[in-house]
């Protein structure tokens, strides 16, 4: 469990430094590529990342900018990357300035359940991870090199001087 700022906030840069490697990958023509018909494409889960910041931590009370959770994707990968600086930014200021590592302890009504804020934190980082993953697959479909960022992809491994795992 997160019991300090100073963790979440570490956290946070690091799976935001690794969802903008994802998102510096992508083009503008593969937003709209999908896993099949009537499913989420690339670029909408990469602006539903954008727009979950600002929305799960507002229910905590916390005012961090961004979208709002019913406009459209943009059509264009630099705005999506330009928004998520700008919520992922907007979320470290907002933590370092009204939380205190006591905050993290106090319990929040989040959909429909009481979380603490650690556990708020630790969901919104998980959320990544997870929306990261379908990106990535989403990204193999359409022909594009994927980012090791929990260690090397295919691509990367002779980087290393070694051969990719046997598939």
């Amino acid at each position: 469990m997160l019991t300090k700022i100073s963790h979440f906030i570490d956290e946070w840069k690091e799976i935001s430094n690794q969802t903008q490697q994802i998102l510096e990958e992508l083009s503008d023509e593969t937003l709209s590529q999908e896993v099949a018909p009537g499913y989420r494409t690339i670029g909408r889960i990469c602006w539903h990342l954008v727009q979950t910041v600002p929305e799960m931590m507002g229910r905590t009370g916390l005012p961090v900018s961004g979208p709002e959770e019913s406009s459209p994707p943009p059509l264009t990968v630099k705005e999506i990357i330009e928004a998520y600086k700008q919520v992922s930014q907007s979320l470290v200021e907002a933590v370092q300035k009204k939380w205190t590592d006591e905050s993290l302890l106090v319990e929040d009504d989040m959909y429909g359940e009481k979380w603490s804020r650690a556990f708020t934190c630790r969901g919104l980082i998980n959320h990544q991870i997870y929306h990261l993953g379908q990106i990535t697959v989403l990204m193999r479909q359409a022909g594009l090199k994927v980012p090791g960022i929990y260690g090397p992809s295919k691509e990367e491994w002779e980087l290393f001087g070694m051969p990719a795992p046997v598939v």
